[in-house]
């Protein structure tokens, strides 16, 4: 909570690092940042909600031209010291209108759905695997992998071409550590041209605003090296597409025990999952097809959702509403050592914020019915026949933004997490995005069409 003289003490403690402005940067609904900066002299103002906002202006706040301005209050315990620019600090912020927290803001839609399984006893962990690609735009506009070495047919874990992007690599990882996310693994990925970041997981809330300021970060510091870095889902169609994959589990709030870990031995199945993860397991396969809506929420996501497209080996992306234990053709995984589940079709365009509420949503839902998922798949789901796939009750994932906003429209969960303002706003702002892209005409339509005809 904002108080007076914490605020004042804040402003302290800011003025005598170097901080001179203040940015309160909450989300739209694609959880792209967006505030106002003011001095530090005003950050008691700032913390009270002085910075209006015309919420006509932004994608998904359901506002009208007529309608009253949102203020953004920032969340002062969360601030971040710019570490290429000291003299800024971000800070995290929910939109309020006229004084309270405005339900169609995705980070309060996080913070209600926590305080609803707080009353069951529960706080949500959350790590978030950060793949991304590394790229140069060419004169042609198009975007090509800078490394002129970097061409193997499989380039996962490749040293010399890591080596060769160390300048950004080094930025990144220095800067991650700096603000105290633990950074304890980075490679070159499965793509040309791509790499991840694993840091240590934290409370859900904060690691969400760790991936919305991550992205903030890695385009700064690749556009300081003169390139581009997106975590875009699919690129280019014959590489693997940038995933963002859910890592999650339930603790308790009184002594902060994983109550998703067991000894293998207690787990039927030998993955060290508790019967609770289990049954949140249950409820995220339950509405899995509708929470695609949100893990994979672009036009672009259902191009990297393939078994292999226009790759020439398998894509390691989900296509599946399935679950297992290290098998990554299962769109919800039990890593080795258990204590855990990994939603995999989760990718780079996520809104965690929104993701998140959702997935919590569903998997709460999954423990007060008692649901349980079935038997694991363990083969390479990849390959199955259509019969078996069918016998074994097994769906897909939706195939297109379209059948995915279908789901998500049709599963009752979703207003009753969301309320019905945010979920209309969320299927407008989707289908708006579905249509424009239908309407368009690609080059590969007239390199097909226009001399077949």
């Amino acid at each position: 909570m904002n108080t007076e003289s914490s605020t004042l003490d804040l402003q302290q403690k800011f003025s005598s690092q170097g901080i001179k402005y203040c940015i309160g940067a909450y989300v739209d609904i694609h959880g792209i940042p967006k505030a106002k900066v003011v001095p530090i002299s005003h950050l008691g103002q700032m913390a009270k909600g002085s910075e209006r906002y015309t919420g006509y202006a932004l994608d998904g706040l359901g506002q009208a031209p007529n309608d009253d301005e949102l203020t953004s209050v920032p969340d002062l315990d969360r601030a971040i010291q710019l570490p290429w620019e000291p003299k800024i600090a971000w800070i995290p912020a929910d939109n309020h209108f006229k004084g309270q927290p405005y339900a169609l803001n995705t980070r309060v839609a996080l913070k209600n759905q926590l305080a609803e399984a707080a009353k069951l006893g529960y706080g949500m962990n959350l790590g978030i695997e950060c793949e991304i690609f590394l790229l140069k735009q060419q004169e042609d506009g198009q975007l090509g992998i800078p490394d002129p070495e970097d061409l193997l047919h499989k380039p996962c874990y490749d040293v010399r071409s890591f080596v060769n992007n160390f300048s950004w690599l080094d930025k990144m990882a220095t800067a991650i550590d700096s603000l105290g996310w633990d950074l304890y693994s980075f490679d070159h990925e499965d793509a040309n041209g791509q790499f991840e970041f694993d840091f240590q997981y934290a409370d859900a809330l904060t690691t969400c605003d760790r991936l919305t300021f991550f992205r903030f970060m890695a385009k700064h510091y690749a556009r300081e090296e003169g390139l581009l870095a997106t975590m875009m889902p699919k690129p280019f169609a014959n590489r693997t597409g940038n995933g963002a994959h859910f890592n999650m589990s339930l603790y308790d709030r009184e002594t902060g025990k994983n109550l998703f870990a067991c000894h293998p031995s207690e787990d039927p199945n030998g993955f060290g999952l508790t019967e609770l993860g289990y049954h949140f397991v249950a409820g995220i396969l339950k509405h899995g097809r509708a929470l695609c809506a949100v893990f994979a929420p672009t036009v672009n996501s259902y191009k990297r959702l393939v078994r292999r497209g226009a790759m020439s080996y398998f894509s390691w992306a989900p296509v599946f509403n399935s679950y297992g234990s290290n098998n990554r053709t299962n769109s919800v995984r039990i890593p080795a050592g258990g204590g855990r589940c990994e939603s995999r079709n989760a990718d780079g365009a996520v809104n965690p914020y929104l993701a998140a509420t959702l997935v919590l949503a569903a998997g709460l839902d999954g423990i007060k019915e008692g649901l349980h998922p079935g038997k694991p798949n363990e083969d390479n789901l990849y390959e199955i026949s259509e019969q078996e796939r069918t016998e074994r009750g097994i769906q897909f994932l939706p195939q297109t933004l379209q059948e995915a906003i279908a789901a998500f429209a049709a599963d009752p969960l979703v207003e009753k997490t969301l309320g019905r303002e945010l979920r209309d706003e969320f299927i407008r702002y989707k289908t708006m995005e579905w249509e424009a892209y239908h309407l368009s005409v690609s080059k590969w339509e007239i390199d097909r069409y226009s001399y077949m005809f």
